[in-house]
């Protein structure tokens, strides 16, 4: 008997067919790793009439059945993440969203982008506990339960957790610079804003008593891309934080967003996912003490000092976006969006390959795009990667990208050998 994890794709004739070379959900481990959900009919493939609110049904009723048709409910639902195309309309979205958790709330994460596939109003990307894991014949500790935290130091909210851990891994709502005492935008600007959005996630890691280098990754998003250099100069304030960290220059995986608008009109929002060594119980002590974060770079990659290109742990590799840069000359890549998203994907199997896994171990991919139109061309290129189609996928356009680049791609994948206990 295969005593390893094995990845499990699955599709479901209840929610709409994937309008590209994507799964509806690919379970590894713990957890199981949803495509954004788009407000599409199943039974006819077209968007869902009526505005916001009957789409976010339709996004939700979506998920709701791909979770079913897992043998899995709603409140198996850790994070969930909703871009939509008019920050005006969170509070309608929020109304729908309470419907789907009467009694507990996930981590949640809003922006607005640029467009969306179909031009959808909204789109909702999900995260699943995943209990009895993907051993193959061999459940694994099925009871495993959420362990959910909040804590006054850190701004909170009826229709969020702060956090929610599942196994070995703490998900975080993402935070705005809200002052927690007022329940405000903190004053000042971007750098002001910043250092309260990483005080937030601190004062949430400290009431779990999980340290602040334990963050595997961290997605920033900003409302000017332009702001970036001010707020990597308060990042490095933060990271690394421990003696330990900065002994070895840890910087968790990073992936930046340009975002439309944000809730309360912040300049910054930031989203992080923590490692839990302790693992949600029942898990036995000698399966969840001591497992540490590998970090890697490789020379055949792009480096970013503010980042590292894969951290690992336990059962998942976590990847920096990756921007259609040659990793030889530094540069971005002549040609169109065809030739940055191999670009793009090349560098992300380069990272894949130097930790010796391969592309078909890729969970989840998301795809930020420039241009939403392209995403044709980017299929052509995407399918010669993923002949089988199966990580699942998130699909967004944004109106900016470092580099002026046209396209971003970034990548969790799995890792059935996990990660090892300190000696």
């Amino acid at each position: 008997m295969n005593g390893y994890n094995t990845l499990l794709a699955r599709n479901t004739e209840n929610a709409p067919k994937s309008i590209g070379p994507y799964s509806q959900t690919v379970a590894f481990s713990h957890y199981n790793n949803f495509s954004a959900q788009l407000p599409i009919d199943p039974k006819n493939g077209k968007l869902v009439v009526g505005g916001v609110k009957e789409q976010t049904k339709q996004c939700f009723e979506n998920i709701k059945a791909i979770v079913e048709s897992i043998d899995h409910v709603m409140s198996d639902v850790v994070r969930i993440t909703v871009f939509v195309k008019n920050i005006k309309d969170i509070d309608a979205i929020e109304e729908v969203y309470k419907s789907y958790f009467p009694t507990y709330v996930p981590t949640w994460t809003a922006v607005a982008v640029d467009a969306l596939p179909m031009d959808a109003m909204v789109q909702v990307d999900a995260l699943i506990s995943n209990g009895e894991g993907t051993i193959p014949n061999a459940p694994q500790s099925g009871d495993l339960i959420k362990l959910t935290n909040n804590t006054a130091n850190a701004p909170t909210s009826d229709t969020t957790t702060q956090s929610v851990a599942f196994s070995h891994y703490n998900n975080l709502s993402a935070q705005l610079p809200i002052n927690p005492k007022s329940g405000r935008l903190v004053a000042g600007g971007i750098k002001e804003q910043t250092a309260q959005c990483l005080t937030n996630i601190k004062a949430i890691l400290e009431s779990i008593d999980v340290p602040f280098d334990d963050i595997v990754k961290i997605n920033i998003f900003l409302k000017n891309l332009t702001d970036i250099e001010v707020v990597n100069e308060v990042y490095t304030t933060f990271f690394p934080d421990s003696a330990i960290a900065r002994a070895v220059a840890y910087v968790p995986a990073r992936t930046t967003i340009a975002a439309k608008a944000l809730p309360m009109d912040a300049l910054v929002q930031i989203e992080a996912v923590v490692s839990h060594g302790d693992g949600t119980p029942p898990q036995l002590i000698e399966d969840r003490h001591g497992l540490i974060i590998e970090a890697n770079n490789t020379d055949n990659a792009p480096k970013n000092s503010l980042s590292t290109q894969t951290v690992a742990f336990s059962h998942y590799n976590h990847l920096s976006a990756q921007l259609p840069i040659d990793g030889k000359s530094g540069k971005l890549v002549a040609g169109g969006v065809k030739e940055q998203a191999e670009q793009c994907l090349k560098n992300i199997k380069a990272v894949v390959e130097s930790i010796d896994h391969a592309m078909s171990d890729v969970v989840k991919v998301n795809i930020f795009l420039k241009n939403i139109e392209d995403m044709d061309a980017v299929d052509e290129i995407y399918t010669s990667f993923f002949p089988e189609g199966i990580p699942a996928r998130s699909t967004v356009g944004v109106a900016a990208l470092t580099n002026d680049a046209l396209i971003q791609i970034d990548a969790v994948v799995a890792n059935e050998e996990g990660t090892p206990p300190i000696a």
